[in-house]
């Protein structure tokens, strides 16, 4: 792998005193809305709970976009079910007639995906899972926020999962809701107190990283550097005893962890979760979204995924796709640019013919933030430098 540098700008939120603005809150439609909510510590530990809810697995299908992260998989794979990936259309839509052609007795489950934040033809979805006799499983990680036909995203499924360390300046996190079940049982248990340090930490070292809470870092200097310390030989004894106080998926670890699926969110998270402006969280994502928008269309050799942004989108991010990726992908990391490519690695056991636009789009669909934690300066450097690669290419032949 190619060691790029560190991002200039954060990648996803990242704690300041704008997190914790005092903006009367206004209610935003969002997952919270659909019912019972369980905070748990990853999304892909949402998907293996809601699998165990639905009671689906062993030799149990479950349909899954050829468009996809690997930490949708997982859970799948985890709880013994046999992963078959549909089709999706050019503008991410997913494809029915392909999903009907791949049922047959075995079909429990589909997975469907809101990508980046725009809602999938949710109402249509529903009625065929009905028709069908399957469930459905609405992936929320890339909409916690928004609306579709008048009712939030995530309602529509028989279950919903979210991500929210994607919305929300926090370390870890996920959730599941359902609007047609009960979770009052699904039982979750704490983590323990170093989880619960090292979230609250975390998150306040991340903002620190990227100059954010400046004050208070300079208060808190001292107890951070005897943190340091005492972390580096608490993590040396128990390293030898394969513990760990956090999830992989928050460590950049690849794999679901069975130890981490029952464990509840950190209180810092449930907390940042309830206390930030819902209301400054969706208006400034739609305000970034649209700043990138109008600066980056019409610039030659790429053109943005969706061609605007109706209303009820809340954007995960703002994505681009890029004609020729490995041209533009190394110039755009190695000046810092926070790059992420949905999808960049799929299921190695999936059939590489099976959509030839989820192949196309894992590598050309560029991710750059949106979120609300992004300064004006830093939303300005990143047009410039992003509009500065693509118009040194020159028209594409």
């Amino acid at each position: 792998m190619v060691d790029f540098p560190k991002p200039r700008i954060p990648t996803s939120p990242v704690l300041s005193l704008a997190s914790f603005s005092s903006d009367k809150h206004q209610h935003v439609p969002s997952i919270l809305d659909v019912g019972q909510v369980k905070f748990v510590t990853s999304g892909r530990a949402s998907i293996a709970l809601a699998l165990r809810q639905m009671k689906i697995g062993k030799n149990d299908k479950v349909l899954l976009p050829a468009y996809h992260c690997i930490a949708m998989v997982e859970p799948v794979i985890e709880e013994n079910c046999v992963p078959v990936f549909y089709k999706i259309n050019s503008d991410t839509s997913v494809d029915l007639e392909d999903i009907h052609a791949r049922l047959d007795n075995s079909t429990k489950l589909l997975i469907v995906v809101n990508y980046f934040g725009f809602p999938q033809n949710l109402s249509k979805i529903r009625i065929f899972c009905d028709e069908n006799n399957i469930l459905l499983l609405e992936d929320c990680a890339h909409s916690f926020f928004g609306e579709y036909d008048g009712r939030a995203l995530g309602s529509f499924g028989d279950y919903a999962i979210a991500s929210t360390v994607k919305f929300f300046p926090i370390y870890e996190g996920g959730l599941l809701v359902s609007s047609r079940h009960s979770i009052s049982s699904l039982h979750l248990e704490s983590a323990g107190a170093g989880f619960e340090m090292k979230a609250a930490l975390n998150a306040l070292e991340k903002g620190f990283e990227y100059g954010r809470l400046r004050l208070l870092q300079k208060l808190i200097y001292l107890p951070i550097l005897l943190k340091n310390f005492i972390w580096g030989h608490i993590k040396k004894r128990v390293s030898s005893k394969n513990i760990d106080f956090g999830p992989g998926s928050s460590n950049g670890g690849p794999e679901i962890e069975e130890k981490w699926i029952n464990k509840e969110s950190s209180f810092f998270s449930r907390y940042m979760i309830k206390r930030a402006s819902q209301t400054q969280i969706v208006t400034r994502r739609r305000e970034n979204y649209l700043a990138l928008f109008n600066a980056l269309t019409g610039l030659p050799g790429c053109h943005p995924l969706f061609s605007g942004l109706a209303d009820g989108v809340v954007p995960y991010v703002f994505p681009l796709f890029v004609e020729d990726p490995e041209k533009n992908f190394g110039t755009l990391k190695n000046l810092g640019i926070p790059i992420i490519r949905f999808g960049e690695f799929l299921w190695q056991s999936m059939e590489t013919n099976i959509c030839p636009v989820s192949t196309s789009l894992s590598k050309r669909v560029f991710q750059f933030p949106c979120h609300q934690e992004l300064t004006p300066a830093e939303l300005s450097w990143m047009i410039k430098e992003i509009r500065g690669v693509f118009l040194s290419n020159g028209p594409v032949e």
